[in-house]
């Protein structure tokens, strides 16, 4: 940006590179979730408590991911949205390479479990800085009226990299006998994923710099210390974040991803029914999340986001309970979860990123939502396993949902209204 050229908008080439290469982000950090079964026995022995470590040791990773939005945040707010993207993406790739290069149990015993966990760790690190760049990034680079529509972009590739997760997990569980999927198998998705990251690190090296952080650059706005700056300043606004996240963070994760290892501990569908399942899903997702976006641009974030949050107060609960009635039940009950966590994904993108302005925008999207996300995300599907077993009450995990939904929705009934098609009509009045 110059005095010259006070706007100078992003190509589409770099939109749809960072829009689609949370499709890499979102594969490598979702296997773990898809593949938790398998893992279990690989590096913790197998049985009811070896998949209760691999979950928690799942949960225990993801606290991870608010300290690294934290320090790439740091980074994005005060060097630019393009170099944190490029550092984080460094670091999942090296994470997922040394992955399916680890020992099994069978090899080193404990260590292996102590080793994945850590690397877990390194992963969660880098995936909190890597989804809130890109979010900044495309509404920053997004014509106002369309914000909706093309931040949500982020979440529906971040799905087709779940697609592809579960689809990948799903053709080697069922392509090869448990003794080499247990052996060898279970390398190849992290190699698949390991190479996929190297690439879009490539294609992300040419990318633009965002038209707002060059505004800020221009007039001298940049903050020195922007998480301070944040706390200072959007105290609100990181609050309804925090909440907005919530929502999306616990219908994505116990809703969704959960989901597989749901069916197959609750005994409805064999371990890799549950993994194609799940990738019908993910298709769902992949269809609600692009008109949920621009649902939000016609009629608001607010409406959209109470109307959700009414969903998943009635509905979870009913569905889990109705996934336990075999293959057709399963397949409906979780179609609809799916639909339901997409839609919240979609419209919480972007309604938290414009609780900010662009100054310290990724540091307190940092502090707000990836601290949720590490809380009603990371340690939900531990939790509903946990409850499962100790209860045995099929549907705790649409109650843990339906729970968090109620909190959240005096929230989003005083949400400021952010769309500006919503704040054009309100003008007018």
């Amino acid at each position: 940006m110059t005095p010259h050229h006070p706007h100078r908008p992003i190509t589409r080439r770099s939109m749809a590179v960072a829009a689609f290469s949370t499709v890499v982000e979102w594969y490598d950090f979702t296997l773990y979730l898809y593949l938790v079964t398998v893992l279990s026995r690989v590096f913790f022995g197998g049985g009811a408590d070896a998949l209760g470590f691999t979950l928690a040791g799942f949960a225990i990773a993801y606290l991870m991911r608010p300290l690294g939005a934290i320090v790439f945040g740091h980074i994005g707010d005060r060097h630019g949205r393009r170099h944190t993207m490029l550092l984080s993406m460094a670091v999942m790739s090296a994470a997922m390479l040394a992955t399916a290069l680890l020992p099994t149990q069978a090899q080193v015993g404990a260590w292996a479990g102590a080793a994945l966990l850590g690397l877990r760790c390194v992963m969660a690190f880098a995936v909190g800085g890597e989804y809130t760049g890109v979010v900044a990034y495309l509404l920053e680079g997004a014509p106002p009226h369309r914000r909706g529509l093309i931040t949500s972009s982020a979440s529906a590739a971040s799905e087709v990299g779940a697609l592809l997760a579960v689809g990948i997990a799903a053709i080697t569980v069922s392509s090869m006998p448990t003794p080499d999927l247990d052996s060898w198998g279970w390398r190849i998705p992290f190699f698949v994923g390991a190479a996929m990251a190297a690439l879009v690190w490539v294609a992300r090296a040419s990318m633009q710099e965002s038209p707002d952080f060059e505004r800020q650059r221009a007039q001298g706005t940049v903050p020195r210390r922007p998480l301070a700056h944040s706390l200072a300043n959007h105290r609100a606004a990181i609050g309804r974040g925090f909440a907005i996240s919530a929502l999306g963070s616990i219908t994505y994760y116990v809703g969704i991803t959960y989901v597989p290892a749901f069916l197959t501990t609750a005994g409805t569908l064999r371990e890799s029914d549950s993994l194609w399942l799940a990738t019908i899903a993910a298709v769902v997702v992949i269809l609600v999340t692009p008109l949920t976006g621009a649902l939000s641009d016609r009629v608001g974030r607010r409406p959209v986001l109470i109307g959700l949050a009414a969903g998943a107060a009635l509905l979870p609960l009913t569905l889990f309970h109705l996934m336990t009635g075999g293959f057709g039940a399963a397949l409906l009950g979780a179609l609809a979860l799916a639909g339901l966590g997409g839609a919240v994904s979609a419209v919480g993108a972007v309604a938290t990123a414009e609780q900010f302005p662009g100054e310290g925008r990724l540091s307190g999207l940092a502090f707000g939502a990836t601290t949720a996300t590490a809380v009603f995300g990371g340690v939900t599907p531990w939790l509903a396993h946990w409850l499962m077993a100790e209860t045995g009450w099929a549907m705790a995990p649409g109650a843990m949902i339906a729970v968090v939904a109620v909190c959240v929705l005096p929230v989003l009934l005083t949400l400021p209204e952010t769309a500006q098609a919503r704040l054009r009509v309100s003008a007018l009045r």
